[in-house]
Protein backbone atom coordinates (compact mmCIF):
# COMPACT_ATOMS: atom_id res chain seq x y z
CA UNK A 1 0.00 0.00 0.00
CA UNK A 2 1.22 3.28 -0.97
CA UNK A 3 2.80 5.32 2.22
CA UNK A 4 4.15 8.65 0.96
CA UNK A 5 5.45 10.56 -1.66
CA UNK A 6 8.84 11.59 -3.09
CA UNK A 7 9.28 14.84 -5.11
CA UNK A 8 12.73 14.86 -6.92
CA UNK A 9 13.94 18.58 -8.00
CA UNK A 10 16.31 19.49 -10.16
CA UNK A 11 17.40 22.69 -10.47
CA UNK A 12 19.17 23.37 -14.09
CA UNK A 13 20.92 26.59 -14.12
CA UNK A 14 23.86 28.55 -15.90
CA UNK A 15 24.38 32.28 -15.71
CA UNK A 16 23.75 33.69 -19.16
CA UNK A 17 27.38 33.39 -21.00
CA UNK A 18 27.01 34.37 -24.42
CA UNK A 19 29.99 36.81 -26.40
CA UNK A 20 29.24 37.14 -29.89
CA UNK A 21 32.33 39.54 -30.11
CA UNK A 22 34.31 36.66 -29.38
CA UNK A 23 34.63 33.76 -31.93
CA UNK A 24 35.95 30.89 -29.09
CA UNK A 25 34.48 32.11 -25.76
CA UNK A 26 35.97 30.23 -22.54
CA UNK A 27 33.29 30.22 -20.44
CA UNK A 28 30.45 29.48 -23.02
CA UNK A 29 31.88 25.96 -22.45
CA UNK A 30 30.12 25.88 -19.10
CA UNK A 31 26.99 24.97 -21.23
CA UNK A 32 28.29 23.04 -23.56
CA UNK A 33 29.48 20.62 -20.92
CA UNK A 34 26.28 20.59 -19.16
CA UNK A 35 24.15 20.31 -22.56
CA UNK A 36 26.23 16.89 -23.10
CA UNK A 37 26.85 15.54 -19.86
CA UNK A 38 23.50 16.61 -18.31
CA UNK A 39 20.32 17.86 -19.96
CA UNK A 40 20.92 15.55 -22.90
CA UNK A 41 21.42 12.31 -20.73
CA UNK A 42 18.49 13.71 -19.11
CA UNK A 43 16.56 13.70 -22.06
CA UNK A 44 17.89 10.52 -23.64
CA UNK A 45 16.54 8.99 -19.78
CA UNK A 46 13.30 10.84 -20.12
CA UNK A 47 12.31 9.71 -23.69
CA UNK A 48 13.53 5.89 -22.34
CA UNK A 49 10.77 6.38 -19.77
CA UNK A 50 7.94 7.23 -22.50
CA UNK A 51 9.29 4.51 -24.68
CA UNK A 52 8.41 1.98 -21.88
CA UNK A 53 5.86 3.00 -20.12
CA UNK A 54 7.49 3.57 -16.57
CA UNK A 55 5.47 6.27 -14.80
CA UNK A 56 7.40 9.09 -13.30
CA UNK A 57 7.26 12.63 -12.05
CA UNK A 58 10.20 15.05 -11.88
CA UNK A 59 9.97 18.95 -10.72
CA UNK A 60 12.98 20.78 -12.92
CA UNK A 61 13.21 24.46 -12.90
CA UNK A 62 14.92 25.63 -16.06
CA UNK A 63 16.05 29.32 -15.44
CA UNK A 64 15.34 31.95 -17.70
CA UNK A 65 18.80 32.66 -18.43
CA UNK A 66 19.08 28.53 -19.20
CA UNK A 67 16.09 28.44 -21.30
CA UNK A 68 17.31 31.23 -23.75
CA UNK A 69 20.77 30.25 -24.15
CA UNK A 70 19.48 26.49 -25.18
CA UNK A 71 17.21 28.63 -27.99
CA UNK A 72 19.76 31.10 -28.82
CA UNK A 73 20.93 30.06 -32.67
CA UNK A 74 24.14 31.55 -32.15
CA UNK A 75 24.94 29.17 -29.20
CA UNK A 76 22.94 26.11 -30.96
CA UNK A 77 25.80 26.65 -33.81
CA UNK A 78 28.36 26.90 -31.30
CA UNK A 79 27.42 23.86 -29.60
CA UNK A 80 27.47 21.78 -32.15
CA UNK A 81 30.90 23.02 -33.95
CA UNK A 82 32.07 22.11 -30.30
CA UNK A 83 30.24 18.59 -30.09
CA UNK A 84 32.07 17.86 -33.59
CA UNK A 85 35.20 18.98 -32.49
CA UNK A 86 34.83 16.45 -29.24
CA UNK A 87 33.91 13.79 -32.01
CA UNK A 88 36.69 14.12 -33.74
CA UNK A 89 38.69 14.19 -30.66
CA UNK A 90 37.79 10.66 -29.57
CA UNK A 91 37.88 9.26 -32.83
CA UNK A 92 41.68 10.11 -32.49
CA UNK A 93 41.58 8.55 -29.06
CA UNK A 94 40.21 4.95 -30.15
CA UNK A 95 43.15 4.73 -32.22
CA UNK A 96 46.20 6.12 -29.84
CA UNK A 97 44.73 3.71 -27.23
CA UNK A 98 44.36 0.88 -29.68
CA UNK A 99 46.73 -1.16 -27.75
CA UNK A 100 45.55 -0.33 -24.22
CA UNK A 101 42.92 -2.37 -23.38
CA UNK A 102 40.89 -0.36 -20.58
CA UNK A 103 41.75 2.76 -22.11
CA UNK A 104 40.41 1.84 -25.82
CA UNK A 105 37.12 0.55 -24.34
CA UNK A 106 36.41 3.97 -22.46
CA UNK A 107 37.47 5.40 -25.68
CA UNK A 108 35.42 3.45 -27.74
CA UNK A 109 32.64 4.76 -24.55
CA UNK A 110 32.94 8.47 -25.03
CA UNK A 111 32.62 7.99 -28.89
CA UNK A 112 29.52 6.41 -28.78
CA UNK A 113 28.13 8.82 -26.49
CA UNK A 114 29.49 11.14 -28.27
CA UNK A 115 27.59 10.04 -31.17
CA UNK A 116 24.19 9.64 -29.56
CA UNK A 117 24.17 13.23 -28.05
CA UNK A 118 25.14 14.49 -31.76
CA UNK A 119 22.16 12.25 -32.98
CA UNK A 120 19.39 13.46 -29.82
CA UNK A 121 20.68 17.09 -30.49
CA UNK A 122 20.39 17.32 -34.12
CA UNK A 123 18.37 14.75 -35.75
CA UNK A 124 15.54 13.99 -32.88
CA UNK A 125 15.54 17.62 -31.43
CA UNK A 126 17.00 20.17 -34.30
CA UNK A 127 19.27 21.81 -31.98
CA UNK A 128 15.88 22.83 -29.78
CA UNK A 129 16.33 21.31 -26.00
CA UNK A 130 13.40 23.47 -24.93
CA UNK A 131 11.37 21.25 -26.90
CA UNK A 132 12.70 18.30 -25.60
CA UNK A 133 11.43 19.07 -22.02
CA UNK A 134 8.45 20.90 -22.89
CA UNK A 135 7.22 17.40 -24.62
CA UNK A 136 7.79 15.57 -21.64
CA UNK A 137 5.68 18.91 -19.62
CA UNK A 138 2.92 18.32 -22.11
CA UNK A 139 2.96 14.47 -21.24
CA UNK A 140 2.39 15.19 -17.86
CA UNK A 141 5.68 13.60 -16.41
CA UNK A 142 7.69 16.94 -15.66
CA UNK A 143 6.58 19.82 -13.70
CA UNK A 144 9.23 22.81 -14.87
CA UNK A 145 8.86 25.61 -12.93
CA UNK A 146 10.76 28.78 -13.24
CA UNK A 147 13.11 30.99 -11.16
CA UNK A 148 14.39 34.47 -10.69
CA UNK A 149 15.18 35.85 -14.56
CA UNK A 150 18.57 36.59 -13.78
CA UNK A 151 18.96 34.49 -10.60
CA UNK A 152 19.33 37.36 -8.81
CA UNK A 153 19.95 36.72 -4.50
CA UNK A 154 16.10 37.92 -3.99
CA UNK A 155 17.26 38.49 -0.13
CA UNK A 156 19.38 41.42 -1.07
CA UNK A 157 17.02 42.74 -3.11
CA UNK A 158 14.57 45.48 -2.49
CA UNK A 159 10.95 45.23 -3.55
CA UNK A 160 10.28 46.90 -6.92
CA UNK A 161 13.66 45.03 -8.23
CA UNK A 162 12.25 41.59 -6.87
CA UNK A 163 9.11 42.03 -8.68
CA UNK A 164 11.08 43.08 -12.03
CA UNK A 165 13.31 39.49 -11.15
CA UNK A 166 9.49 37.36 -10.57
CA UNK A 167 7.28 39.11 -13.54
CA UNK A 168 10.19 39.18 -16.12
CA UNK A 169 10.86 35.16 -15.10
CA UNK A 170 7.16 34.14 -15.29
CA UNK A 171 6.46 35.89 -18.56
CA UNK A 172 9.88 34.71 -20.44
CA UNK A 173 8.84 30.67 -18.70
CA UNK A 174 5.48 31.33 -20.51
CA UNK A 175 7.19 31.97 -23.55
CA UNK A 176 9.48 28.94 -23.59
CA UNK A 177 7.19 27.00 -22.06
CA UNK A 178 3.81 27.60 -23.41
CA UNK A 179 2.24 28.04 -19.91
CA UNK A 180 2.80 30.20 -16.87
CA UNK A 181 5.01 28.27 -13.80
CA UNK A 182 2.81 26.99 -10.91
CA UNK A 183 6.23 27.12 -8.99
CA UNK A 184 9.41 28.87 -8.50
CA UNK A 185 13.05 27.75 -7.45
CA UNK A 186 13.80 30.90 -5.38
CA UNK A 187 17.17 31.65 -6.68
CA UNK A 188 20.32 29.87 -4.47
CA UNK A 189 16.56 28.68 -2.38
CA UNK A 190 17.14 32.27 -0.77
CA UNK A 191 13.98 33.59 1.02
CA UNK A 192 13.14 36.74 2.66
CA UNK A 193 9.29 37.08 4.29
CA UNK A 194 7.03 39.05 2.49
CA UNK A 195 8.51 37.80 -0.70
CA UNK A 196 5.39 35.57 -1.12
CA UNK A 197 3.61 38.36 -1.91
CA UNK A 198 5.54 39.03 -5.22
CA UNK A 199 4.90 34.76 -6.08
CA UNK A 200 1.44 35.47 -5.35
CA UNK A 201 0.82 38.24 -7.61
CA UNK A 202 2.31 36.85 -10.57
CA UNK A 203 0.27 33.18 -10.02
CA UNK A 204 2.89 31.26 -8.14
CA UNK A 205 1.19 28.64 -5.98
CA UNK A 206 4.55 27.12 -4.09
CA UNK A 207 8.02 27.53 -3.98
CA UNK A 208 11.31 25.57 -2.45
CA UNK A 209 13.04 26.40 0.92
CA UNK A 210 15.66 25.25 2.57
CA UNK A 211 14.86 23.08 6.06
CA UNK A 212 15.49 26.05 8.61
CA UNK A 213 13.53 28.00 6.33
CA UNK A 214 10.20 26.10 7.74
CA UNK A 215 11.62 24.36 10.74
CA UNK A 216 12.90 28.11 12.50
CA UNK A 217 9.35 29.45 11.43
CA UNK A 218 6.70 30.54 13.63
CA UNK A 219 4.61 28.48 14.59
CA UNK A 220 6.41 25.21 14.80
CA UNK A 221 5.11 23.38 12.03
CA UNK A 222 3.62 20.06 13.21
CA UNK A 223 5.07 17.76 10.22
CA UNK A 224 8.26 19.47 10.12
CA UNK A 225 9.47 19.46 6.78
CA UNK A 226 7.31 16.08 5.28
CA UNK A 227 4.52 18.40 4.45
CA UNK A 228 4.42 21.80 2.97
CA UNK A 229 3.19 24.88 4.63
CA UNK A 230 0.99 27.78 3.75
CA UNK A 231 2.46 31.23 3.92
CA UNK A 232 -0.30 33.92 5.42
CA UNK A 233 -1.37 34.68 1.82
CA UNK A 234 -1.51 30.84 0.39
CA UNK A 235 0.99 30.27 -1.53
CA UNK A 236 2.92 26.94 -0.39
CA UNK A 237 6.27 26.22 0.75
CA UNK A 238 8.04 23.12 0.50
CA UNK A 239 10.86 22.55 2.66
CA UNK A 240 14.59 20.10 1.54
CA UNK A 241 14.87 16.57 3.46
CA UNK A 242 18.11 17.01 4.77
CA UNK A 243 18.71 12.89 4.63
CA UNK A 244 17.61 12.26 0.91
CA UNK A 245 19.67 15.30 -0.15
CA UNK A 246 23.04 14.06 1.41
CA UNK A 247 22.71 10.42 0.62
CA UNK A 248 23.17 11.79 -3.15
CA UNK A 249 25.51 15.26 -3.26
CA UNK A 250 27.49 14.83 -1.04
CA UNK A 251 30.89 13.81 -2.70
CA UNK A 252 32.33 12.64 1.12
CA UNK A 253 29.60 10.85 2.02
CA UNK A 254 27.45 10.59 -0.37
CA UNK A 255 27.08 8.22 -3.77
CA UNK A 256 28.90 9.88 -5.95
CA UNK A 257 32.29 9.55 -3.77
CA UNK A 258 32.13 5.64 -4.13
CA UNK A 259 35.65 4.81 -5.31
CA UNK A 260 34.44 2.82 -8.91
CA UNK A 261 32.57 6.24 -10.33
CA UNK A 262 34.62 8.41 -12.61
CA UNK A 263 36.92 10.45 -11.69
CA UNK A 264 36.37 14.32 -12.42
CA UNK A 265 39.70 15.72 -12.02
CA UNK A 266 41.52 13.11 -14.47
CA UNK A 267 40.84 14.50 -17.93
CA UNK A 268 42.85 14.52 -20.87
CA UNK A 269 42.89 17.62 -21.50
CA UNK A 270 45.06 17.73 -18.82
CA UNK A 271 47.01 14.47 -18.99
CA UNK A 272 48.11 14.03 -22.42
CA UNK A 273 50.57 15.83 -24.77
CA UNK A 274 50.23 19.42 -25.39
CA UNK A 275 50.59 19.04 -28.77
CA UNK A 276 48.32 16.50 -29.38
CA UNK A 277 45.21 18.25 -27.48
CA UNK A 278 46.44 21.50 -28.79
CA UNK A 279 43.55 21.53 -30.95
CA UNK A 280 41.15 21.00 -28.92
CA UNK A 281 41.69 22.96 -25.77
CA UNK A 282 41.18 27.09 -25.92
CA UNK A 283 42.60 29.08 -28.62
CA UNK A 284 44.68 30.66 -25.82
CA UNK A 285 46.47 27.56 -25.72
CA UNK A 286 44.86 27.02 -21.97
CA UNK A 287 44.38 23.71 -20.85
CA UNK A 288 41.01 22.81 -20.13
CA UNK A 289 38.56 19.68 -19.52
CA UNK A 290 37.73 17.74 -22.71
CA UNK A 291 34.71 15.63 -20.95
CA UNK A 292 37.45 12.27 -22.01
CA UNK A 293 38.32 11.19 -18.25
CA UNK A 294 39.94 7.27 -18.27
CA UNK A 295 39.94 7.00 -14.28
CA UNK A 296 37.58 6.05 -11.68
CA UNK A 297 38.30 7.27 -8.34
CA UNK A 298 39.95 4.74 -6.82
CA UNK A 299 40.63 6.21 -3.54
CA UNK A 300 41.83 9.00 -2.07
CA UNK A 301 45.30 9.35 -2.83
CA UNK A 302 46.94 9.88 -6.33
CA UNK A 303 46.85 6.38 -7.76
CA UNK A 304 43.76 5.60 -10.02
CA UNK A 305 42.94 2.82 -11.87
CA UNK A 306 41.22 2.83 -15.37
CA UNK A 307 37.35 3.29 -15.40
CA UNK A 308 35.70 0.18 -15.69
CA UNK A 309 31.98 1.13 -16.79
CA UNK A 310 30.23 -1.77 -15.98
CA UNK A 311 31.07 -1.96 -12.36
CA UNK A 312 30.36 1.74 -12.34
CA UNK A 313 26.92 0.58 -13.56
CA UNK A 314 26.45 -2.11 -11.11
CA UNK A 315 26.94 0.26 -9.02
CA UNK A 316 24.82 2.82 -9.84
CA UNK A 317 21.76 0.09 -9.79
CA UNK A 318 22.81 -0.54 -6.10
CA UNK A 319 22.34 2.97 -4.86
CA UNK A 320 19.34 3.68 -6.80
CA UNK A 321 18.24 0.37 -4.50
CA UNK A 322 19.72 1.78 -1.24
CA UNK A 323 18.53 5.06 -1.64
CA UNK A 324 14.50 3.25 -2.47
CA UNK A 325 14.99 1.45 0.22
CA UNK A 326 15.92 4.00 2.88
CA UNK A 327 13.01 6.38 1.64
CA UNK A 328 10.67 3.33 2.44
CA UNK A 329 11.73 3.39 5.54
CA UNK A 330 11.76 6.55 6.36
CA UNK A 331 8.50 6.96 4.68
CA UNK A 332 7.22 4.07 6.72
CA UNK A 333 8.84 5.74 9.87
CA UNK A 334 7.11 8.82 9.41
CA UNK A 335 3.53 7.51 8.47
CA UNK A 336 3.63 5.94 11.53
CA UNK A 337 3.18 9.05 13.97
CA UNK A 338 2.41 11.59 11.64
CA UNK A 339 -0.97 9.86 10.94
CA UNK A 340 -0.53 10.91 7.04
CA UNK A 341 1.00 10.45 4.13
CA UNK A 342 4.90 12.41 4.66
CA UNK A 343 6.41 13.98 1.28
CA UNK A 344 10.01 13.99 1.19
CA UNK A 345 10.99 16.39 -1.25
CA UNK A 346 14.90 16.22 -2.64
CA UNK A 347 16.45 18.89 -4.44
CA UNK A 348 19.35 18.99 -6.27
CA UNK A 349 21.60 21.18 -8.81
CA UNK A 350 20.59 19.25 -11.97
CA UNK A 351 24.34 19.62 -12.82
CA UNK A 352 25.24 16.94 -10.81
CA UNK A 353 24.04 14.46 -12.69
CA UNK A 354 26.11 13.49 -15.61
CA UNK A 355 28.29 16.55 -14.96
CA UNK A 356 29.86 16.10 -12.08
CA UNK A 357 28.59 12.72 -11.07
CA UNK A 358 29.14 11.08 -14.51
CA UNK A 359 26.87 8.41 -13.44
CA UNK A 360 24.24 10.32 -11.82
CA UNK A 361 21.95 9.86 -14.82
CA UNK A 362 22.16 6.40 -14.63
CA UNK A 363 21.37 6.26 -11.27
CA UNK A 364 18.36 8.39 -12.16
CA UNK A 365 17.45 5.55 -14.74
CA UNK A 366 17.56 2.86 -12.16
CA UNK A 367 15.93 4.36 -8.85
CA UNK A 368 12.82 5.61 -11.45
CA UNK A 369 12.04 2.01 -12.96
CA UNK A 370 12.43 0.36 -9.35
CA UNK A 371 10.28 2.61 -8.22
CA UNK A 372 8.25 1.68 -11.04
CA UNK A 373 8.21 -1.74 -11.02
CA UNK A 374 9.42 -2.82 -7.41
CA UNK A 375 6.92 -1.49 -4.45
CA UNK A 376 4.23 0.39 -4.23
CA UNK A 377 4.96 1.84 -0.88
CA UNK A 378 6.57 5.27 -2.64
CA UNK A 379 4.85 7.45 -5.31
CA UNK A 380 6.90 10.01 -7.17
CA UNK A 381 4.52 13.29 -7.05
CA UNK A 382 5.17 17.28 -8.15
CA UNK A 383 4.12 19.87 -5.60
CA UNK A 384 1.28 20.66 -7.49
CA UNK A 385 -0.20 17.38 -7.71
CA UNK A 386 0.68 17.27 -4.12
CA UNK A 387 -1.78 20.52 -3.15
CA UNK A 388 -4.15 19.46 -5.45
CA UNK A 389 -4.66 16.29 -3.84
CA UNK A 390 -3.93 17.52 -0.05
CA UNK A 391 -4.94 21.30 -0.14
CA UNK A 392 -5.26 21.85 3.78
CA UNK A 393 -2.08 22.64 5.08
CA UNK A 394 -0.77 24.44 8.09
CA UNK A 395 0.13 28.15 7.55
CA UNK A 396 3.44 29.52 9.00
CA UNK A 397 5.33 32.71 9.24
CA UNK A 398 8.89 31.01 7.50
CA UNK A 399 12.39 32.09 8.16
CA UNK A 400 14.73 34.29 6.06
CA UNK A 401 16.80 31.17 4.92
CA UNK A 402 18.98 30.12 1.91
CA UNK A 403 21.04 27.21 1.21
CA UNK A 404 24.31 28.73 1.19
CA UNK A 405 27.07 28.07 3.50
CA UNK A 406 25.51 28.16 7.27
CA UNK A 407 21.99 29.00 5.78
CA UNK A 408 21.56 32.72 5.32
CA UNK A 409 23.42 35.49 3.19
CA UNK A 410 26.89 35.40 3.99
CA UNK A 411 27.66 33.35 0.57
CA UNK A 412 26.78 36.36 -1.22
CA UNK A 413 27.58 39.14 1.09
CA UNK A 414 31.08 39.01 2.60
CA UNK A 415 34.32 40.54 1.79
CA UNK A 416 34.61 39.36 -1.34
CA UNK A 417 31.67 40.58 -2.71
CA UNK A 418 30.23 43.34 -1.15
CA UNK A 419 31.21 45.65 -2.86
CA UNK A 420 28.74 44.87 -5.79
CA UNK A 421 25.19 45.66 -3.61
CA UNK A 422 25.88 49.57 -3.31
CA UNK A 423 25.84 49.48 -7.47
CA UNK A 424 23.18 47.09 -7.95
CA UNK A 425 20.77 48.89 -5.39
CA UNK A 426 21.55 52.50 -6.95
CA UNK A 427 20.89 50.89 -10.23
CA UNK A 428 17.49 49.47 -9.24
CA UNK A 429 16.51 52.88 -7.78
CA UNK A 430 17.76 54.24 -11.23
CA UNK A 431 16.23 51.88 -13.03
CA UNK A 432 12.31 52.40 -11.09
CA UNK A 433 13.25 56.48 -11.83
CA UNK A 434 13.49 56.17 -15.42
CA UNK A 435 10.50 53.86 -15.67
CA UNK A 436 8.32 56.61 -13.79
CA UNK A 437 9.95 59.37 -15.79
CA UNK A 438 9.26 57.99 -19.60
CA UNK A 439 5.55 56.39 -19.60
CA UNK A 440 4.98 56.37 -23.08
CA UNK A 441 8.94 57.20 -24.52
CA UNK A 442 9.26 57.12 -28.30
CA UNK A 443 10.63 54.00 -30.14
CA UNK A 444 14.95 54.76 -29.56
CA UNK A 445 14.19 55.92 -26.24
CA UNK A 446 12.13 52.76 -25.14
CA UNK A 447 14.77 50.62 -26.91
CA UNK A 448 17.40 51.94 -24.71
CA UNK A 449 15.08 51.22 -21.66
CA UNK A 450 14.26 47.88 -22.17
CA UNK A 451 18.21 47.55 -22.49
CA UNK A 452 18.99 49.71 -19.37
CA UNK A 453 16.44 46.46 -17.92
CA UNK A 454 18.26 44.17 -19.16
CA UNK A 455 21.82 45.28 -17.58
CA UNK A 456 20.22 45.73 -14.58
CA UNK A 457 18.91 42.48 -14.62
CA UNK A 458 21.95 40.68 -15.80
CA UNK A 459 24.44 42.97 -13.18
CA UNK A 460 22.12 40.75 -10.26
CA UNK A 461 22.73 37.69 -11.08
CA UNK A 462 23.87 35.63 -8.22
CA UNK A 463 26.24 33.69 -9.93
CA UNK A 464 28.97 36.23 -10.14
CA UNK A 465 29.00 37.38 -6.28
CA UNK A 466 29.07 33.36 -5.69
CA UNK A 467 32.14 33.11 -7.70
CA UNK A 468 33.81 35.81 -6.36
CA UNK A 469 33.27 34.34 -2.96
CA UNK A 470 34.44 30.77 -4.34
CA UNK A 471 37.42 31.49 -6.03
CA UNK A 472 36.84 30.29 -9.28
CA UNK A 473 36.53 32.61 -12.76
CA UNK A 474 36.71 35.28 -10.11
CA UNK A 475 38.12 37.67 -12.88
CA UNK A 476 35.53 37.45 -15.64
CA UNK A 477 32.87 37.64 -12.26
CA UNK A 478 34.12 41.05 -11.58
CA UNK A 479 34.51 42.01 -15.25
CA UNK A 480 30.83 40.92 -15.93
CA UNK A 481 29.34 42.47 -13.11
CA UNK A 482 31.39 46.08 -13.91
CA UNK A 483 30.31 45.32 -17.69
CA UNK A 484 26.61 45.39 -17.05
CA UNK A 485 27.18 48.22 -14.33
CA UNK A 486 29.03 50.65 -16.93
CA UNK A 487 26.48 49.84 -19.77
CA UNK A 488 23.47 50.27 -17.71
CA UNK A 489 24.98 53.95 -16.29
CA UNK A 490 25.77 55.08 -19.49
CA UNK A 491 22.10 54.21 -20.95
CA UNK A 492 21.24 55.96 -17.67
CA UNK A 493 22.86 59.33 -18.91
CA UNK A 494 22.15 59.04 -22.19
CA UNK A 495 18.11 58.68 -21.62
CA UNK A 496 18.03 61.69 -19.32
CA UNK A 497 20.53 64.19 -21.20
CA UNK A 498 18.16 62.24 -24.67
CA UNK A 499 21.22 61.55 -26.52
CA UNK A 500 21.04 58.00 -27.01
CA UNK A 501 23.83 56.64 -29.26
CA UNK A 502 21.80 54.44 -31.40
CA UNK A 503 25.21 52.36 -32.61
CA UNK A 504 26.45 51.70 -28.82
CA UNK A 505 22.65 50.27 -28.25
CA UNK A 506 21.90 48.01 -31.00
CA UNK A 507 25.74 46.59 -29.81
CA UNK A 508 24.43 46.11 -26.44
CA UNK A 509 21.11 44.52 -27.88
CA UNK A 510 23.36 42.45 -29.98
CA UNK A 511 25.37 41.32 -27.25
CA UNK A 512 22.77 41.03 -24.23
CA UNK A 513 20.02 39.95 -25.93
CA UNK A 514 18.37 38.01 -23.33
CA UNK A 515 14.56 38.83 -22.88
CA UNK A 516 13.32 39.71 -26.73
CA UNK A 517 10.30 40.67 -25.54
CA UNK A 518 11.09 42.56 -21.87
CA UNK A 519 8.90 45.88 -21.10
CA UNK A 520 10.81 48.12 -18.64
CA UNK A 521 7.58 49.43 -17.36
CA UNK A 522 8.10 46.65 -14.95
CA UNK A 523 9.65 48.31 -12.88
CA UNK A 524 6.60 50.96 -12.65
CA UNK A 525 4.73 51.45 -9.47
CA UNK A 526 1.79 51.22 -11.37
CA UNK A 527 2.14 47.95 -13.12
Amino acid sequence: MEKGYLSLVLHAHLPYVRHPEHENFLEEDWLYEAITETYIPLIRIFDGFLNDGVDFRITMSITPPLAHMLSDELLQNRYLRHLERLIELARKEVERTRHEPAMNRNAHMYLNEFLDVRRIYVEKYDKNLVAAFRKFQDAGKLEIITCGATHAFLPLTFERATKAQIRVAVKSHERHFGRKPNGIWLPECGYKPGDENILKDEGIRFFIVDTHGILHGSPRSRYGIFAPVYTRNGVAAFGRDVESSKQVWSAEEGYPGDFSYREFYRDIGFDLDFEYVKPYIHDQWLRINTGIKYYKITGNGDYKEPYDRRQALDKAAEHAGNFLYNRQKQIEHLQGFMGKKPIILSPYDAELFGHWWYEGPDWLNYLIRKLHYDQDIVRMITPSEYLRENPQNQVVNLSLSSWGHKGYCEVWLESSNDWIYRHLHIMAERMVELAEANPTPDLLRNRALNQAARELLLAQSSDWAFIMKTGTMVDYAVKRTKDHITHFNRLYEQIRNGRIDEGYLADLEYRNNIFPDIDYRVYRSTT
